[in-house]
């Protein structure tokens, strides 16, 4: 898969995953692994850039004597996210209008 596009579709996943509970780098890695590869090395980069993009907010809370950071999408990123899901669905219209075969059901 092309990077570009895998990132893009990698934030979808992150926000997504975030979208009904906030939640925590390794239970982000294995919400988003059942559907696409990512590992500690892309998550982290990727929620940094969320948080400065005003789609995530942060908070830290001790778990087993070590601070853990928890992630929450915030209004920016849920509107991110309708954007993203609106442009994939028309991505699958123009490809089915182009090939006459219906596209991958996104």
């Amino acid at each position: 898969m092309d990077i570009q596009l895998k990132k893009g579709l990698l934030e979808i996943c992150v926000l997504a995953s975030l979208e009904k509970e906030e939640s925590y780098g390794y239970k982000i890695i294995d919400d988003v692994t059942h559907y696409i590869d990512i590992n500690e090395s892309t998550l982290y980069p990727i929620l940094k850039r969320l948080e400065q993009n005003g789609a995530l907010t942060t908070r830290s809370q001790e778990h087993n004597g070590r601070l853990r950071k928890y992630y929450q999408i915030t209004e920016v990123g849920r509107e991110s996210l309708l954007q993203n899901i609106r442009d994939l669905e028309q991505v699958n219209r123009i490809y089915q209008q182009i090939t006459g075969r219906r596209g991958a059901g996104i």
